[in-house]
Formats: structure tokens, C-alpha cells, sequence
């Protein structure tokens, strides 16, 4: 209990820090910069940081719920009109993965197959379960670039959004583009934490950090008040629908699981309230600590190589990323932002927050976002298996089935 207290006072100091020094999403990446520094610290100092996975399963619901309440008819429409850009997009994302995994094999001389399972974005419990299965691949290495892949993701993708580069030069088509799309803003940011949080995260947007205004709301009664009794419904819902999915080893299960029944009741007319704002900050500090308690560099030869590479190939695939946004935006009359969040190669839970914060269509980068996920859980491992058969000796690739 005690180690908990600490890493949770450890979170809650980087998330006041990072309010203090006007960070984007301030409670999801400075519990994640701290939790992840106090994991380093010596042995000896008698304090090994610890977080329940538990409370980052109730965040991921509490975030699959919030995200849930987006989606509309209009939404669905939309979805199924764009499904052959999906498809062409994340054909094109994991093309240009496999090319970067290809280069920094050669250069650090590790195994292909090991880096091509460490670079393929947002698969992260797929591809440490399939590297569990495959003799001579480093399940190190592989959980290594994975998380390095996720923490850049996640710090890197909140400072290009609120940058210049999208605020000024795509502010007006962003706006423009926003009043087009199916969920317009003022639903996705009363869909984020009520009337007061659009009003902060108006305010966010216009100036590009969110500041304390988050957990101000947390003496907001106005917005806790309008929680009662109708969340009830939703929070049984939501959970069991998330456990029973965990139980048949459904993918991101306490994400997702709640996000389709909580479309699923909103689009048949059983509406639930949006969550304060200090709840969903709240879910941001579980996740970011979670994340950052992850990476474990120990146990990699060549260290500097290693992580100089992964760092690398982490920036050209957000590169590569932010070509394909461009290309997105050609194809459809949606944002930048969107576009970007939407073929972002990190996680559905960190992008759908950072769609909140800034009004982009939050459904639309969660139905990219969930495509791409379901297509590297289903799709991807059979064709790696066949690839893996070529480049490993016989034998080596087991036939279990994963997650």
C-alpha cells in the first residue's frame, strides 16, 4: 500500500508540474514522466513504484464510455463511407512500419523479426503475446520498442496538435471542418466533462493548454449532480460488458467494451451523461502512470544503440503519419487534426483524449483508430506467422492461438 501511496503522489507532483509549465494533457503526460523517472531510480533507495493494473482497467472504461457517447447515426454513415480510405490507410501505415523495422534491423543488427514486432503501431499486447510464442525473437527488445514507440506517441502527438503548425496554419480549415462534422464540438466537449469543461477546453483550444481547468471542475457539483441516477445504468453495463469481453480474451476489452455498448444504448435513444472533467483527468493520470511504469531499458544489450534507433524510428513513423494526414485530408473534408489523431500510431484511449481536448470529430479518429486495432489483433499475427515461417529456422513459430 504504501509503495502505491507513493507512486500516486509521484503522479499526482508531475501532473501539478506539468499544469504549472502549461503542458498539453497535462494529467496524462506528467504522471507518465515522473512515474516512468521514479522507476529508475537505484534499488537501494527502497522505493519500486507500483500501479494497479485495476485502476488503469477502470480508467480505460471510464475513457471507452466518454468516447461511446460520440457516436451518432451521422457518425456511422460516415464510417461506412470511408471504410476503403481505413483499409488503404492502415495498409499504407503498417507498409511504411515494416520498411522503418526493415532499416533499423539492419542497422543495430538484430533479428527482423524481432524489430518488425516491435514497430507495428498500437499493437502492443498483441505482439508481446505473439513474440511469447516465437523462439528466437528477444521478448525484450520487442517490449522495448514497443513502449518507447507509445511513450513518444503520446508525449510528441499533444505538441504538434497544439502547435502552430496545426493551430495557425489549420486553425480556419479546422474550424471549418468542424462545423461539418457529425458530432459538432459543442457536443464533443459537453460529451468531455459537461458545459463548464467546454468552456475550459474552448478556452484550452484557443490557446493551446489546458491548464488546471480540469480539476477545478472536481468542486463543480453542478456536473457530479447530473451524473445521478442514470450513470448507474451505464457503469453496470459498462463493466460487465468489459469483464465478460476480458473473459473471452476480446481485444482491449476494458476500452472497447464499453465504447460499443455505450454507442450502442446512445444510438437507441438511452442517453448517459457526460462525466466531469476531473473524472476523465482523473482516467488520464491512471493511464500516463501506467504507461510510464512500463519501459524497462535493464535488461537490453547495447543500450545506446537500441534506444538511439527506437527514438529514431519513432519520429519517421510520426513523419510518415502526419504525410498520410495530409493525404487523409485531400481524400475527405474532415481536419488536420482529425486526419492526424486518426492515423496518430499510438493508442485509441490516448488519441480519443487529445480529440477531446482540442474538438476534433472524436468519433471519426476512434472508428480509425479502432480499425486499425482490430485489423493488427486479427490480421496481422496470421500474416506474420506466414512471413516468420521464411525468415526463422523450422519450428520456431508455435501454432497457439493469441489473444
Amino acid at each position: 500500500m504504501m509503495r502505491f501511496g507513493l507512486t500516486l503522489a509521484l503522479a499526482l507532483a508531475g501532473g501539478a508540474l506539468f499544469s504549472a509549465i502549461g503542458s498539453p494533457l497535462p494529467w496524462l503526460l506528467g504522471p507518465m514522466a515522473l512515474a516512468f523517472a521514479g522507476s529508475r531510480l537505484p534499488k537501494g533507495r527502497g522505493f519500486k513504484p507500483r500501479w494497479p493494473s485495476a485502476l488503469r482497467d477502470a480508467a480505460m472504461i471510464a475513457i471507452g464510455y466518454s468516447i461511446g457517447l460520440t457516436f451518432t447515426m451521422d457518425t456511422l454513415v460516415e464510417m461506412g463511407r470511408q471504410l476503403p480510405t481505413m483499409i488503404l490507410m492502415t495498409a499504407l501505415l503498417l507498409l511504411f512500419s515494416a520498411l522503418i523495422a526493415w532499416t533499423v534491423a539492419k542497422l543495430a543488427g538484430l533479428p527482423l523479426p524481432t524489430v518488425l514486432m516491435g514497430s507495428i503501431p498500437g499493437g502492443l499486447s498483441q505482439m508481446i503475446l505473439l513474440a511469447e510464442d516465437t523462439k528466437g525473437v528477444d521478448l525484450t527488445v520487442v517490449t522495448f520498442l514497443q513502449v518507447t514507440r507509445l511513450m513518444m506517441i503520446i508525449f510528441f502527438v499533444p505538441l504538434l496538435v497544439f502547435s502552430p503548425l496545426f493551430v495557425s496554419s489549420f486553425g480556419a480549415e479546422s474550424a471549418a471542418a468542424g462545423t461539418a462534422n457529425a458530432v459538432n464540438a459543442a457536443d464533443t466537449a459537453i460529451a468531455a466533462g459537461g458545459d463548464s469543461a467546454a468552456m475550459a477546453a474552448g478556452t484550452a483550444g484557443a490557446s493551446g493548454w489546458a491548464g488546471w481547468a480540469g480539476w477545478a471542475n472536481w468542486g463543480d457539483w453542478g456536473d457530479w449532480g447530473g451524473l445521478f441516477p442514470a450513470i448507474l445504468l451505464f457503469a453496470v453495463v459498462c463493466t460487465g460488458v468489459a469483464v465478460l469481453l476480458k473473459r473471452i480474451k476480446f481485444p482491449s476489452a476494458y476500452l472497447l467494451g464499453p465504447m460499443i455498448v455505450t454507442a450502442a444504448l446512445h444510438l437507441s435513444g438511452v442517453h448517459g451523461p457526460s462525466l466531469p472533467a476531473g473524472v476523465l483527468d482523473a482516467s488520464q493520470l491512471s493511464i500516463g502512470t501506467y504507461v510510464g511504469l512500463l519501459l524497462r531499458p535493464e535488461g537490453l544489450k547495447n543500450k545506446v544503440r537500441i534506444a538511439t534507433l527506437a527514438v529514431l524510428s519513432g519520429a519517421v513513423l510520426l513523419a510518415g503519419s502526419f504525410g498520410l494526414c495530409l493525404l487523409l485530408t485531400r481524400l475527405h473534408p474532415i481536419s488536420p487534426s482529425t486526419a492526424f489523431l486518426s492515423l496518430a500510431p499510438g493508442g485509441m484511449d490516448q488519441m480519443g483524449i487529445i480529440a477531446k481536448e482540442i474538438h476534433a470529430d472524436v468519433a471519426i479518429v476512434s472508428c480509425y483508430q479502432l480499425f486499425r486495432t482490430w485489423f493488427i489483433f486479427f490480421a496481422v499475427p496470421p500474416l506474420l506467422r506466414l512471413l516468420f515461417r521464411r525468415l526463422l529456422p523450422k519450428g520456431s513459430v508455435r501454432r497457439e492461438a493469441t489473444e
